[in-house]
């Protein structure tokens, strides 16, 4: 009797398997069915027209799936996490691309996903540094995919006074005048010369009206001014110290002392110097417009684009008897006021860098 009770036992746990399987089965089925679905089948003008979406580069699939879940664009962050690892099984290549997109909670989860996975933005985003330079935004653009480098370069040199008046005349290209900042614009809008533009626009908008409030204290051009601060933003590297180094070189000008400054000679030749490969004798010794080892005054044009905090601070520099300044390599700098304070300091850089 005993063994026929287990036969039935186990004759009965057969029987009840697959029925728990298809119960459990339906119920992850009906889940996914749930979790997939549009978050709402209202077709008003409000769900129609949707909300704009911005994806920020580098953003992880999970990050993206839990902010679609709380603007309820999607039942469930799990689940696009599940939808996420099936699309990566599908294809090698690919994934979720940054950009603001036109998103609408009648759109499946599906949907949504497609139209990230393929990029299908209504605007994109790109960013600038304070510091960079013309070439180095033509690089970055090139990288992106928005369009060649030397397309970029071309449409710096166009001539941009007749939209904007207000731009130093007879400049070679728009070194210093485009603004850095992170912007947006629509994606199929994405031009060398909209986004000229759009830099230059910004520059009027954030940077202008700080020289135009300044006029009155400061005896520099407009030009002057850009190109001053454009050397104080490849400098600085502290903030702390930027209104120093702006009184610094501002000393130096109305002494009638060359700049010195390693930036001008850098960006003179088309090279950046780092720790291991410092300037050389050679290199600060060669000729150009930019070399302020050799010229008087300020170079010809800005060098970078400079940020407002180095705007500010070339218009409101701090009160120094320093002279010379040399860097650290950790970003600060040892100040100086004689010639000789500042020789000691290149040889205590120079001792620390050799002894490590």
């Amino acid at each position: 009797m005993e063994v026929v009770s287990r036969i039935s036992k186990w004759s009965f746990y057969l029987l009840l398997f697959p029925v728990v399987l298809g119960i459990c089965g339906w119920q992850g089925w009906a889940w996914w069915s749930w979790a997939a679905s549009p978050v709402s089948s209202a077709r008003s003008e409000t769900a129609a027209a949707g909300v704009q979406v911005e994806i920020p580069l580098g953003t992880t699939s999970q990050e993206i799936g839990e902010n679609l879940e709380a603007v309820g664009l999607i039942r469930s962050a799990k689940a696009w996490d599940l939808w996420y690892r099936w699309l990566r099984l599908q294809t090698d290549e690919g994934d979720f691309q940054a950009g603001v997109y036109q998103l609408s909670p009648t759109q499946s989860m599906a949907e949504i996903a497609e139209l990230l996975w393929l990029g299908k933005v209504v605007q994109t985003r790109y960013t600038i540094p304070e510091g960079w330079n013309i070439k180095q935004m033509a690089s970055y653009f090139e990288a992106q995919g928005f369009f060649s480098a030397e397309a970029f370069v071309a449409a710096t040199r166009q001539n941009w006074s007749s939209e904007y008046p207000w731009l130093p005349p007879n400049l070679p290209h728009t070194e210093g005048f485009l603004y850095p900042d992170s912007y947006l614009m629509p994606k199929d809008a994405i031009t060398p010369d909209s986004v000229v533009r759009q830099m230059i626009g910004e520059f009027e908008r954030v940077a202008l009206p700080v020289y135009q409030q300044a006029q009155q204290n400061t005896s520099m051009s407009l030009s002057e001014w850009v190109t001053l601060a454009s050397i104080v933003e490849k400098e600085a590297v502290v903030s702390s110290e930027r209104a120093l180094i702006a009184g610094v070189f501002t000393q130096r000008l109305q002494l009638g002392m060359r700049l010195e400054a390693d930036p001008t000679v850098e960006y003179g030749l088309g090279i950046k110097q780092t720790r291991d490969r410092p300037l050389t004798y050679q290199q600060v010794s060669t000729a150009s417009p930019y070399n302020t080892y050799l010229n008087r005054g300020l170079p010809p044009t800005p060098i970078a684009s400079p940020g407002v905090a180095s705007l500010k601070a070339t218009l409101y520099p701090e009160e120094t008897d320093y002279l010379f300044f040399v860097a650290r390599y950790n970003g600060t700098h040892i100040f100086s006021r004689t010639l000789a304070e500042h020789n000691a300091a290149i040889a205590t850089v120079e001792n620390s860098l050799f002894s490590r």
